[in-house]
């Protein structure tokens, strides 16, 4: 059996795990110890703080072990792996394909002969020198197209506009600490009410909305960090269904495969 390894577990992640399992491919996801996801109701990465978790009917299971992972993957479920793999790790679990998923807006070490097809996602990637295919990610019309040379667009900084609101639909850290919150995924909030506390001192929400993003409580954090997000629709069922955005980036991931990858066998 022959896999498909995607770094990272977050949002844009599990988008593209989700599409890739849907039309049979097996796959391998790595995470952190303690994942920094925020869209936790539609990230694989929530299987790492409760044992498995399902985004849109699909199981994934926090695994301990390579060995795991390949038995968890054989059986049709998603393993989430809290350990790095090396590429002297790749032979043993027959790893074809490789997708950096983890939007670190750099590469993190990802290397075009890891695999025999490399895809990188968003800025930090040159296709043709550390990947195969680079898939855009910013939002507009270049969205999940692929590049098969050069790089997507750089980092904007900016969130994208929903409902009119871009930077105070998201919530980030003004300094390191402790993040805590009781509020939940799916909850209605009002302007001032609060969000959430960095060691102790209240985050208070700056628009009405549904609370659809929410790091996890206890999280340490640095400055900068996203906290969470409020989408002003107030649609609760936007918390628990793939976005647009994944769902066109896992698109152009599937497209990339297909036209690079033809041996990742299914």
């Amino acid at each position: 059996m022959t896999s498909v390894l995607i770094r990272g577990a977050g949002e844009m992640a599990s988008g593209t795990a989700h599409r890739l399992h849907a039309v049979g491919y097996k796959l391998i996801m790595t995470e952190l110890p303690h994942p920094l996801a925020v869209r936790r109701g539609v990230s694989f990465a929530q299987a790492v703080f409760d044992g498995r978790t399902q985004v849109e009917g699909v199981e994934a299971v926090h695994v301990a072990n390579i060995a795991e992972a390949v038995r968890v993957s054989s059986l049709g479920r998603i393993p989430v792996l809290t350990q790095e793999i090396d590429v002297d790790s790749h032979a043993s679990m027959q790893v074809a394909a490789l997708v950096d998923a983890r939007l670190a807006k750099e590469n993190l070490g990802s290397g075009i002969d890891e695999a025999k097809v490399v895809i990188g996602l968003g800025p930090g990637f040159i296709a043709g020198a550390d990947a195969h295919a680079v898939i855009e990610t910013n939002r507009g019309h270049d969205l999940g197209r692929v590049l098969y040379t050069g790089s997507a667009l750089a980092n904007t900084g900016n969130p994208g506009d929903i409902g009119g609101y871009r930077e105070e639909r998201v919530l980030k850290s003004v300094a390191a600490g402790i993040f805590s919150s009781s509020v939940r995924i799916g909850d209605l909030i009002a302007p001032g009410d609060i969000f959430g506390h960095l060691d102790g001192s209240p985050i208070l929400a700056p628009i009405k909305g549904i609370v659809r993003g929410l790091l996890m409580n206890g999280t340490w954090v640095t400055a900068g960090t996203k906290l969470g997000d409020i989408d002003p629709r107030g649609i609760r069922e936007y918390c628990y269904t793939i976005s647009e955005k994944a769902r066109a980036i896992a698109g152009g991931v599937l497209e990339a495969l297909l036209h690079l990858g033809g041996g990742v066998s299914q």
